[in-house]
């Protein structure tokens, strides 16, 4: 009897079993969904490997210091130093310019080495060379100014104290501005003997000249400009009113060649000059032109009309005083004349060409 009864019996402790695995699922499966639920999650850096956390390296300057502006030229590092430092950045790595290189071999080196931003601690002319080394590439030039005109840092509104500017070096935004390409040496006029040699080319970020205004940088007394600073090229201006004329034939873009009787030539990348002078009203770093004044006043008098003129910033309105806007000049004279070049005087020459080179070099400004 056992027998007929055994199948019903083996199909109900089936379905028990199955009633009260049921019943178990029902209560650990959400339990074991909460635990999962509640795990801690692993702290952010359980996942990072050890090369996360290396510091990224600080950024460094590279300063090329003219060490015959400074009278105290420790001091005036240690300051840089501390500039750098305050601004978050990475000592800087200091060179000096010599007589034989004025500036253009330590900016290439400073750049070799894989500084973050060239800085010049000099004069214009120390900015001119240093320049040069970095014309088309993409490092930055900072300027600090210490010498006695700082045209360009004037030009382009820039801080003339040493933390200022050293502060506006390192975090202020870059500036690209044209460059002039300066080419001297060639034939003179009417087949004169050509004494100004080879063709050499120079850069030029302020202005570059024949004539008068070369005088009067080269007859600027040295002395005397260390104790009292721009006015010393007022001086000598005032010894080279009566400076020689010469004759020059002149090449603006595709017009046509004139000629006339001048006693200076200045072509320039920007127009201010110091004492809050404008020699080129509409000049600009940026513009992608070069603005030349050819300045022919008749003796002392002369002058008076083109003065008034620069120190009201007025273009046009004189016949003794030109200006062209160009990309491309070329100046010829009957002799050899001095040439300046951002306040170097170069030697002499005969013939001058400059073409402007559009913003190829990046400048660090204020923001």
């Amino acid at each position: 009897m056992l027998k007929d009864y055994l199948p019903w019996i083996i199909a109900g402790l089936v379905v028990l079993a199955l009633v009260i695995g049921g019943l178990v699922l029902t209560r650990v499966v959400p339990e074991v969904a909460a635990t999962r639920r509640r795990r801690p999650r692993p702290p952010r850096d359980h996942f990072r490997t050890g090369e996360d956390d290396v510091p990224a390296p600080l950024k460094r300057a590279g300063v090329v210091i003219n060490p015959t502006k400074l009278a105290d030229l420790p001091t005036a590092r240690e300051r840089i130093t501390a500039a750098c430092l305050a601004n978050g950045w990475a000592e800087p790595v200091f060179y000096e310019t010599t007589v034989e290189d004025p500036g253009h071999g330590q900016a290439a080196q400073a750049v070799r080495d894989g500084v973050d931003i060239v800085c010049t601690l000099g004069g214009d002319g120390t900015v001119r060379n240093v320049a040069g080394a970095l014309v088309g590439t993409e490092t930055a030039l900072g300027i600090l100014p210490a010498g006695t005109g700082n045209l360009l840092a004037r030009n382009l509104d820039l801080p003339v104290a040493l933390e200022a500017a050293v502060g506006v070096a390192l975090t202020g935004r870059n500036r690209r501005i044209d460059v002039g390409e300066l080419v001297i040496g060639a034939a003179p006029m009417d087949d004169a003997p050509d004494e100004s040699g080879d063709p050499e080319t120079h850069y030029f970020l302020v202005m570059s000249g024949v004539g008068m205004d070369a005088q009067i940088m080269a007859g600027t007394n040295e002395n005397l400009k260390a104790k009292v600073g721009w006015p010393a090229y007022m001086l000598s201006g005032v010894k080279h009113l009566v400076s020689p004329e010469f004759r020059i034939s002149v090449k603006v873009d595709d017009e046509l060649e004139f000629r006339r009787r001048a006693r200076m030539v200045v072509i320039g990348n920007c127009g201010r000059l110091l004492g809050g002078l404008v020699l080129m009203p509409n000049a600009r770093v940026d513009d992608g032109q070069l603005d030349t004044v050819i300045a022919s006043p008749r003796g002392v008098v002369g002058w008076v009309p083109v003065a008034t003129r620069v120190a009201t910033r007025q273009r046009k309105g004189h016949p003794t005083l030109d200006h062209k806007a160009c990309k491309e000049i070329r100046v010829r004279t009957d002799r050899p004349v001095p040439v300046q070049i951002d306040g170097d005087v170069i030697g002499e020459a005969s013939e001058v060409s400059a073409t402007v080179r559009p913003g190829c070099l990046t400048v660090r400004v204020s923001q």
